[in-house]
């Protein structure tokens, strides 16, 4: 398989499981060595990280909370000290609780923008410096069709990843001309790891009659992560099987 990332070094949050997982793995397919992360589930990111090696690239975990600022600001000195730079970063991290809105207190509304949001504005601030001084980088967000649209019951989800989409798009203006790209993947429905077969109901509202999986997604991933994707920015990739954004 061409390697068209060999060397480079990718941060992906939330990479114990799912989409994350098989982001981490596919990029380490491409040739680049992964930090792993998660916020609990370490059993999981060492699961993860096998898979990483197996694939002929160095892997490294570093649990924390991508909500936490102390959190984030240990996480990425480690991958920073470990590597010297990040090229590669996806902020796949995110908490999609459900709650009516006017039941919502201040700590259900932070439990979700923090990781989702804040989170990839403090990842971004500490990963781009050595992106623009290589003169190279790319930054991968993650959106939502139904944030997109407004998730009914779930208010802080649609406002964070609306948010993100403008963070993504005020990044891919001031950094283009540096050599780094932005962008943002909207998945559709996607089947969880291990699930074999589609949920029925959900596939048959589908134009392409099934759900996604991981690797849909991480295909996307790894085209927006490669030199291919150089003059792709500030750009929004909806992978949902054909359903209406």
């Amino acid at each position: 398989m061409e390697k068209p990332i060999l060397g480079k070094t990718a941060f992906v949050s939330g990479s114990g499981k799912n989409i994350g997982r098989g982001i981490a793995v596919r990029l380490a397919e491409l040739g680049a060595d992964v930090i792993v992360n998660g916020s609990s589930d370490e059993t999981a990111c060492a699961e993860t990280a096998s898979l990483i090696e197996r694939a002929g690239r160095q892997a490294f975990v570093v649990m924390g909370d991508m909500g936490h600022a102390d959190d984030v600001a240990r996480v990425t000195k480690a991958a920073l000290d470990r590597f010297g730079t990040v090229d590669i970063l996806v902020n796949n991290a995110a908490r999609r609780p459900h709650k009516p809105f006017l039941e919502m207190t201040d700590d259900d509304w932070n439990s979700v923008i923090d990781p989702a949001l804040t989170g990839a504005f403090r990842t971004a601030r500490s990963f781009l410096p050595g992106m623009v001084d290589q003169g190279w980088g790319r930054v991968i967000n993650f959106a939502g069709m139904k944030a997109i649209r407004g998730y009914f019951e779930g208010a802080p989800i649609s406002a964070a990843k609306h948010g993100v989409w403008g963070l993504t798009k005020a990044l891919s203006t001031e950094f283009a001309s540096r050599g780094v790209t932005a962008n943002v993947i909207s998945p559709g429905q996607i089947r969880k790891d291990g699930l074999e077969e589609d949920d029925p109901k959900r596939a048959a509202r589908i134009p392409a009659g099934v759900m996604g999986v991981s690797s849909d997604i991480a295909a996307v991933a790894g085209f927006l992560a490669s030199p291919e994707a150089r003059f792709v920015t500030g750009q929004m990739i909806a992978v949902n099987g054909g359903e209406e954004t």
